[in-house]
C-alpha cells in the first residue's frame, strides 16, 4: 500500500498554514493522518495511539514557520516528529513490545469470532508477520513499517530516520534478510 499524494499541494496548504490559515493545515491533516496513525499503530500501545498521533499534528502546527522547503520534503519532517514522538514513548514508558501485545489482542479477537478461511488465512499471516517483526531490531522495524506499511520513498524514510539514502538501502537489505530469516524460523513460506 503505497502513500500518494500531490507534493506541490501539500507546499501551498504548508505555505497557507504558515501564514495562519488553520483550515489549510486542516485539509493538511487529512492528507497525513492515516500514515502517521499507521505508523505510530505498529510502535505503541493501542489506547496510547491517538494521543499521539493528535500530539504529532499539534507539535507540527505549532512549529510549522520551522519548516523549511527544499531542506525536506513536508512528509519527511512531519514522520521525523512521529518518530521523535515514539522515541520519546518508549523512553518513558515500559519497554513492553508492543508487537506482542497486538498479537495477543488479534489473536483473542479472531478466536472469539467465526470467520470464512480467507479471512482466518489473512489472519495468520498478518500474526505471523507481527510476531517476525517483533523479533527485528528497532531500526529493522521502523525502516519496514515506513517503507512497507506506509510505502514512503527511501529518500523519505532516510530522512525521518536520520540516515543516507546509500546506508539505508544497505539498512533495508539486512532488515528484509532479517526478517526473511525470522519467516523461515517460523517455517513460513517466503
Amino acid at each position: 500500500m503505497a502513500f500518494i499524494y500531490n507534493k506541490n499541494e501539500v507546499e501551498k496548504l504548508v505555505k497557507l498554514s504558515q501564514k495562519g490559515d488553520s483550515q489549510a493545515f486542516g485539509q493538511v491533516y487529512d492528507i497525513f493522518v492515516d500514515a502517521i496513525y499507521r505508523y505510530v499503530f505498529y510502535r505503541v500501545k493501542n489506547e496510547e495511539v491517538e494521543d499521539l498521533v493528535e500530539i504529532v499534528f499539534l507539535k507540527a502546527w505549532e512549529n510549522i514557520n520551522k519548516y523549511k522547503k527544499g531542506q525536506f520534503s513536508f512528509s519527511s519532517w512531519l514522520f521525523r516528529i512521529a518518530h521523535n514522538l515514539v522515541i520519546d514513548y518508549y523512553r518513558t514508558h515500559d519497554k513492553v513490545s508492543v508487537l506482542d501485545e497486538k498479537l495477543e489482542e488479534t489473536l483473542e479477537s479472531y478466536k472469539r469470532e467465526h470467520q470464512p478461511i480467507k479471512r482466518a488465512e489473512s489472519s495468520l499471516n498478518n500474526d505471523i508477520l507481527f510476531r517476525a517483526l517483533n523479533n527485528l531490531k528497532k531500526p529493522y522495524q521502523d525502516l519496514i513499517v515506513l517503507k512497507f506499511v506506509n510505502g514512503l520513498s527511501n529518500g523519505e524514510v532516510a530522512k525521518i530516520l536520520g540516515k543516507r539514502e546509500a546506508s539505508l538501502r544497505v539498512m533495508q537489505f539486512r532488515a528484509l534478510k532479517e526478517l526473511r530469516n525470522t519467516l523461515k524460523s517460523f517455517e513460513f513460506e517466503v
